[in-house]
């Protein structure tokens, strides 16, 4: 059975500045976060952001907005509700890609 997507209530847009900062709208919740990974769900789905000295900067879930400063290596998005969709079956898209 397929699952329905909820109505998008926000616009999502991510834009990043020379791999160093990165601003999101359309954050939902924020699932987890070191100074390597940071795990949201956004209006479009869940985003995993992989890198160096992740630091998040700003969050503000009443308006949806995010900011990050760190150097970004990697996104990967999943339509999956869990986590663990994001590192299941293989690993990431580059551990899938180099094996």
């Amino acid at each position: 059975m397929e699952e329905k997507r909820k109505p998008v209530n926000q616009q999502h847009r991510l834009v990043i500045e020379n791999r160093e900062y990165m601003e999101i709208n359309g954050v939902v919740h924020v699932d987890s976060f070191d100074d390597e990974e940071i795990i949201l769900e956004t209006e479009m789905g869940l985003l995993a952001i992989r890198g160096e000295e992740l630091h998040i900067k700003h969050l503000n879930l009443e308006q949806g907005n995010l900011s990050i400063e760190g150097f970004v290596l990697e996104l990967a998005y999943s339509e999956e509700k869990g986590t663990r969709g994001l590192r299941g079956k293989g690993g990431s898209f580059l551990e899938r890609l180099f094996r």
